[in-house]
């Protein structure tokens, strides 16, 4: 498979500027003893304590939560923002939001990302149609991130699990069993909370990240740019984004237009240069007490007036904004943990990686983040983890938030059209369809001659036209995991391999009792007796997606990966494969 991600040498990495020094606060998280920590343990009030309740922890405490794991979640500010900052969902998220049983929710109120227009010096130069391979089940789509929010903030409800608002995470302690963590509400009170984990997710800023003793390497842009939310009315077609440059005579580009579509007629969020008069290299968010430039600025905020200055040079055409909903003026840095976690305590999302914008990466590389790291806690507060389960959290994650970060600085700098991918593997790699994690210590090699071009640590594609026996209507292989945890898809029969009914005895067993199996069919296949939920492959689409002529065997993870693709499938492969993940 194309656009692997691999973990290379740290040359791949973005140039350093300089390092967030954070050294100091290593030792007050390592601090509690073992015997105080022993005590504490047995009034644990949460098994997960998560701190920043964004897009990237909403997602870990619904994941936690849907897996019966206890969680709380915390977030400094009194309510969520409501600015359009991140607004791209690719569509790997919506798959992930699919098996959550979310996704009809974000769908409804997301509008559709049908490609985007460039214009240099009030000229088109070219147009990107986001179409992806009919097989893919999503499309791009783009959403406030206040309505992402909200979303998974009415999802994360449904589990009795709310957001404990204007509550500050202040410090924390871990020790081998727990941590202990120092929390102040808007009151001024404090809490201490004993928890089995914590999870920071609070942001370019992180309280987390500083105190965990990582590193957070990188730079920062020198311009600054301009965010509103406006309406307009100009007659280009909907569900298009608009990039429109000014070339000066060397070339070099000068002058920025760039527009999102948001739900509402004619609205969009707009990105420029700040002019002179508004750029006043205003620390971001004065109370982050650190060096990291990234994300919206105080000070005065751009009028429509500014706006509108910008779109009379380099609008398309001739057009009046309207209702502006907020603005903001923000930097842009490009930064990388040298680890994702450390004992019982790991970071997600902008607290482990910032870059730019570019691709709309950000957002939807912090909720696979948290998809990957969910169900690794799940299992480890539920004593069925393997071991190295957690550590390859960063084994997994880490490179790819390196190629994210290196790839969005390249774009950004150079262009998307220096990228030397092919466009189709370009639009599947800015869709997060290709991240794989081959290299994983999780995931079982392949036997010796085995060609297939679906490997272990690939993404688990989708497939339709599955028949059952009850139902008059064919579902996707997408239906048949939504909701599930681990699943051993078994697909007919090898006359070299153990049954159906091993297999999934076997899996049953090894996981106690936390793996599911499912058979497909062959098409022309006899129906099989009653015990394992079985679907004819009516189309033919799940053997071709998933390379198989003959009997073969998949596990599939809880975050749409494949674990182990068993050709032909036996039990000691089976136990081979689940002994990586579930403690023995």
């Amino acid at each position: 498979m194309e656009g692997t991600v691999r973990r290379g040498a740290h040359g791949g990495r973005p140039p350093v500027a300089h390092s967030e020094s954070t050294a100091r606060g290593a030792s007050a998280a390592r601090g509690a003893s073992a015997a105080r920590g022993a005590s504490a343990a047995r009034g644990a009030s949460t098994d997960v304590l998560i701190a920043g309740a964004g897009p990237v922890g909403l997602t870990l405490a619904a994941e936690l939560r849907r897996s019966g794991v206890s969680c709380r979640i915390v977030d400094r500010l009194p309510a969520r923002l409501p600015y359009a900052k991140a607004v791209g969902i690719q569509p790997r998220t919506l798959e992930l939001f699919d098996r959550m049983g979310l996704v009809r929710d974000v769908l409804d109120a997301a509008v559709p990302m049908r490609g985007q227009l460039t214009y240099v010096n009030g000229a088109e130069e070219g147009r990107i149609e986001l179409v992806l391979p009919p097989e893919v089940p999503y499309g791009f789509a783009a959403l406030p991130q206040y309505e992402t929010e909200r979303v998974l903030e009415e999802f994360l409800g449904r589990f009795g699990t709310r957001i404990e608002r204007s509550t500050e995470l202040l410090a924390f302690a871990q020790d081998p069993v727990g941590v202990t963590s120092r929390l102040r509400s808007s009151s001024g009170g404090e809490e201490e909370v004993r928890s089995r984990f914590l999870v920071g997710c609070d942001g370019a800023h992180s309280v987390v990240r500083k105190a965990l003793g990582l590193t957070f390497e990188g730079g920062a842009f020198p311009e600054e740019y301009m965010l509103a939310d406006v309406e307009v009315g100009w007659g280009l077609p909907p569900g298009y984004g608009v990039r429109s440059m000014h070339r000066g005579e060397d070339g070099t580009v000068d002058d920025l237009l760039v527009c999102i579509p948001l739900p509402g007629r004619g609205r969009y969020r707009m990105s420029m240069l700040v002019p002179p008069e508004l750029s006043a290299t205003r620390p971001s968010e004065p109370s982050a007490g650190d060096s990291v430039a990234h994300g919206l600025e105080g000070g005065t905020a751009p009028a429509l007036a500014d706006i509108q200055k910008v779109l009379d040079r380099l609008a398309p055409e001739p057009v009046t904004a309207s209702a502006l909903r907020w603005s903001s003026v923000f930097r842009i840095s490009h930064r990388l943990v040298d680890r994702y976690g450390e004992g019982r305590v790991f970071v997600a999302g902008d607290a482990a990686h910032i870059h730019p914008p570019t691709g709309a990466q950000g957002m939807n590389t912090g909720v696979q983040d948290a998809c990957n790291l969910a169900w690794k806690l799940a299992l480890a507060v539920g004593d069925a983890a393997h071991p190295r389960l957690l550590p390859s959290y960063d084994a997994e994650r880490h490179p790819v938030g390196e190629e994210v970060v290196g790839r969005t600085v390249r774009h950004a700098t150079e262009g998307v059209q220096a990228d030397p991918a092919d466009p189709e593997t370009l639009l599947l790699r800015e869709a997060q369809l290709l991240v794989d994690y081959r290299e994983s210590p999780l995931v079982t090699p392949l036997s010796p001659g085995d060609e297939a071009p679906l490997r272990p640590g690939d993404r688990a594609p989708d497939c339709g036209g599955l028949t059952g026996d009850i139902a008059a209507y064919p579902v996707r292989l997408f239906d048949l995991l939504r909701g599930r945890g681990h699943v051993l898809l078994v697909y007919g029969h090898h006359p070299a391999g153990d049954t159906p009914g091993d297999l999934a005895a076997a899996a049953r067993e090894l996981s106690r009792g936390r793996v599911e199996t499912c058979r497909i069919l062959p098409a022309d296949a006899p129906d099989e007796a009653a015990g394992i939920p079985h679907h004819h492959d009516s189309r033919g689409e799940f053997a071709r997606q998933y390379g198989v002529e003959e009997g073969a065997a998949f596990v599939v993870r809880p975050d749409g990966y494949l674990s182990a693709c068993l050709r032909p499938p036996t039990v000691g492969q089976l136990k081979e494969a689940l002994g990586r993940v579930f403690a023995r």
